[in-house]
């Protein structure tokens, strides 16, 4: 018996062949044994060569939807002012995001959050300078990931921005924390002030990070958790950056020193 298999990685497609001996059906246990002899397998890349191939039936049919899509796709909502990339510990656009997640809490709670957190690998694209286009935060934010508000501890906010320096730094805004380049925290704030073990802190996130992925378990230790219903971090993205341009306004973000990295000789 032959089987193919066909899965799409990251542009290449990678084609395999599966060979079995026997096939032995158990009707009772509704079961079938396989031995697997040899598997082998190429790697072709998708690139525009497979575009002198095109299907003219298929392209006619599909020509009405895509022309829709694109309309919307490409519509422009507004300007970035500079180009924003991802990068450890800290970035123009990881911050932006972290930003736009601690601002939409305001939805549940009637004011932002106090803390906001996205994780890196989250952030699928970069944001170039000039026209921004409904496809460009497709291409950064691709997840159907959605809004989550949790009210946690002091305590459990000390142990999740010690996992965040842990990890060389994540999308943050409205706290600020120190940390050695072997990620070891140091010091931390929430909204300029130090953090009290007892006090209860909002921190808005994606329910991905809520569930206690990338590593940020302290989020499962919160006392309260909240996430709206049809509220994507796309598509809270999209009304940022639409709400800012119709004020005149265009998208930025800045590096201000919120995770910092103290150097040995200060440290002694």
């Amino acid at each position: 018996m032959k089987q193919s298999h066909i899965k799409l990685i990251s542009g290449f497609v990678l084609s395999g062949l599966f060979l079995f001996t026997s096939c032995h059906s158990t009707r009772e246990a509704g079961q079938a044994n396989y031995e697997i002899i040899k598997i082998e397998g190429t790697r072709i890349c998708m690139d525009s060569t497979w575009d002198a191939n095109s299907n003219v039936q298929a392209e006619a049919i599909l020509k009405p939807y895509k022309e829709k899509v694109d309309k919307m796709m490409y519509e422009v909502i507004g300007v970035s002012e500079m180009t924003m990339d991802k990068e450890r510990p800290e970035s123009l656009l990881s911050n932006l995001v972290a930003e736009v997640l601690r601002l939409s809490a305001e939805c549940v709670l009637k004011q932002p959050a106090d803390i906001g957190v996205m994780n890196m690998g989250g952030l699928r694209n970069i944001l170039p300078a000039g026209n921004i286009t409904v496809d460009a935060v497709y291409e950064i934010l691709p997840f159907e990931n959605s809004l989550c508000i949790l009210t946690m501890k002091g305590s459990e906010i000390k142990n999740l921005l010690s996992v965040i320096a842990s990890l060389h730094g994540e999308g943050l805004s409205g706290a600020r924390i120190e940390m050695t380049k072997d990620g070891k925290l140091l010091n931390a704030t929430v909204q300029g002030k130090p953090i009290e073990e007892d006090k209860n802190y909002t921190v808005a996130t994606i329910d991905y990070l809520a569930d206690g992925n990338d590593g940020l378990t302290p989020f499962l230790q919160a006392d309260k958790r909240e996430c709206p219903d049809g509220a994507t971090l796309r598509g809270l993205f999209l009304e940022y950056v639409e709400q800012q341009t119709s004020m005149g306004k265009k998208i930025t973000s800045k590096l201000d020193g919120r995770i910092t990295i103290v150097p040995d000789t200060v440290q002694k």
